[in-house]
C-alpha cells in the first residue's frame, strides 16, 4: 500500500494547531488548582489550594481565597488579594499585596505594592523598580530599588536595609535604618530552579500537543521518521547537522540584499518551527527504537517517553544538553530526508506543463520525452477515435 502523504489541508491544519497551542492553554490550566502553565491562574473567593505555582500572565489568590502552602510565581502579574498560609516567591512586572501573608515574601519585580491594609508576618526581600509600602511588615525588610516609599499608615517591626531613594515616613520603621548598595543586586530572588522546572513542564506540555498534531495527521509520515533514524543514524544525524549549518548560511546571504530580506525572515519563522517539530521527531524516533527492542510498538508511547525522557536529560548538566542536541539533529536529518522525498515524488507526478501524468510512477515517460505526436502538436484523439495526424 502506498503510505499516504501530507496534503495542504493537513499542513494548514498542522500550522494552525500550533499557532493556538499558546492561547488554548489558559483555558486548560484554569482547572488546575495547585499549578499551571497558561494566561491566568487563580484561586478563587472560597477555594482552598495547598500550595500555587505557576508560569502565566497573571497569578492571582482573590480576596477569600486561601493558599495553606508557598506561592511561586513567573508571570507578568501576581495579585496576593487573599490568604497565604506560607511564604510567596514571585518574578513579575508587577507584584500587589493586599491581603495577608502569614510567612516571608521575595520578589524581583518592576514595581511591587504593600497596601494599606495589607499583612507580611514574616520578612520581606525585594528588588524592584519602584517599591510602595503602606501596609504592615512584622519582620525585617530588604529592598533594592529606585524609588522606595513608605506611607504613612505603613509599620515595619524590624530592621530597613535599602538601597535607592528611601521617600516617605521613616518613622515607620521600629528598627534601624541602614543603607545598603548591594541590595540592588543580591535582593532578586532566586527563582532559577522554580523558572527551570516551570518551564520544563510548559516546554513539555506544548511538545506533547505538536506531537500528538503530528502523529494524528501524518501517522505515516511519522513512521518514515523513526525508521529512517532507527535504520541509519549516523547518516540522518550529517544531514541534520548539514541542514542545521547549512539554512542559516543561506538565509544570512540573502539578507545581504534587499530584496531578500522578506525571504529571510519568512525563511527563519519557518526554520524555527522546523526545528522545533525536529526536536519532538527526534525524541519521538529514538524513544520508538529503544521501545521496539522491548518488542513494544506504541507511536503514543513512544512519544510520551520520547518527550518526557528528552525533558529529563534536559534538567541534566551539559550531559543532558549534548544528548539533546543529538535527538534534535536525528529529527532534523530525518525530517529533511522525508520532505525532500515527498517533494520529488511530488514532482514525479506532473509532467513538465504540470499537468498531472496518466502514468504509475513518477518514472513514467511523457510524450514530449519521448519525441511523439505530442512535440508535434498532434496527440489528442478526434470523436471518431483516430489519430489527428500534424501534415508535414
Amino acid at each position: 500500500m502506498t503510505p499516504s502523504r501530507p496534503s495542504l489541508k493537513q499542513l494548514a491544519v498542522l500550522v494552525l494547531i500550533v499557532a493556538v497551542i499558546l492561547g488554548t492553554l489558559p483555558g486548560l490550566v484554569l482547572a488546575q488548582s495547585q499549578s499551571g502553565v497558561g494566561g491566568t491562574i487563580v484561586v478563587a473567593d472560597g477555594e482552598t489550594v495547598s500550595e500555587l505555582s505557576g508560569v502565566a500572565g497573571t497569578v492571582i489568590v482573590q480576596e477569600g481565597g486561601t493558599v495553606t502552602g508557598d506561592v511561586s510565581g513567573l508571570a507578568g502579574n501576581v495579585y496576593i488579594h487573599g490568604t497565604v498560609e506560607g511564604d510567596v516567591t514571585a518574578a513579575a512586572g508587577n507584584v500587589e499585596i493586599t491581603g495577608t501573608v502569614d510567612g516571608n515574601v521575595a520578589t524581583g519585580s518592576g514595581n511591587l505594592l504593600v497596601a494599606e491594609g495589607a499583612t507580611i508576618r514574616g520578612t520581606l526581600e525585594a528588588g524592584a523598580g519602584n517599591i510602595r509600602i503602606d501596609g504592615t511588615i512584622d519582620g525585617d525588610v530588604a529592598v533594592g530599588a529606585e524609588t522606595i516609599t513608605l506611607g504613612e499608615a505603613a509599620a515595619i517591626g524590624g530592621d530597613l536595609r535599602y538601597d535607592g531613594d528611601l521617600q516617605g515616613n521613616t518613622a515607620a520603621v521600629a528598627g534601624e535604618i541602614t543603607r545598603d548598595s548591594t541590595l540592588g543586586f543580591d535582593l532578586a530572588p532566586t527563582i532559577q530552579p522554580i523558572a527551570s522546572w516551570l518551564f520544563a513542564v510548559y516546554a513539555l506540555a506544548l511538545n506533547l500537543l505538536l506531537g500528538a498534531a503530528l502523529l494524528a495527521l501524518f501517522p505515516d509520515f511519522s513512521r518514515g521518521v523513526a525508521d529512517r533514524v532507527a535504520s541509519d543514524p549516523a547518516r540522518t544525524g550529517l544531514v541534520g547537522l548539514g541542514v542545521l549549518v547549512g539554512v542559516p548560511i543561506l538565509l544570512i546571504a540573502a539578507a545581504i540584499t534587499i530584496v531578500g530580506i522578506p525571504f529571510t525572515i519568512a525563511g527563519a519563522f519557518v526554520f524555527a518551527l522546523v526545528s522545533w517539530i525536529a526536536v519532538v521527531y527526534g525524541r519521538f524516533a529514538v524513544a520508538a527504537w529503544l521501545l521496539s527492542k522491548a518488542g513494544e510498538d506504541n507511536r503514543w508511547l513512544a512519544l510520551v517517553v520520547g518527550l518526557v525522557g528528552g525533558a529529563l536529560l534536559a534538567q541534566v548538566p551539559f550531559v543532558g544538553g549534548l544528548a539533546n542536541l543529538l535527538l534534535f539533529l536525528l529529527g532534523l536529518g530525518a525530517l529533511s530526508v522525508g520532505l525532500y522525498a515527498h517533494a520529488r515524488r511530488h514532482r514525479g507526478r506532473k509532467s513538465p506543463s504540470g499537468v498531472p501524468e496518466r502514468g504509475s510512477g513518477p518514472g513514467t515517460e511523457t510524450g514530449a520525452a519521448t519525441g511523439t505526436d505530442a512535440d508535434a502538436g498532434t496527440g489528442s484523439r478526434s470523436s471518431s477515435g483516430t489519430d489527428d495526424r500534424a501534415s508535414n
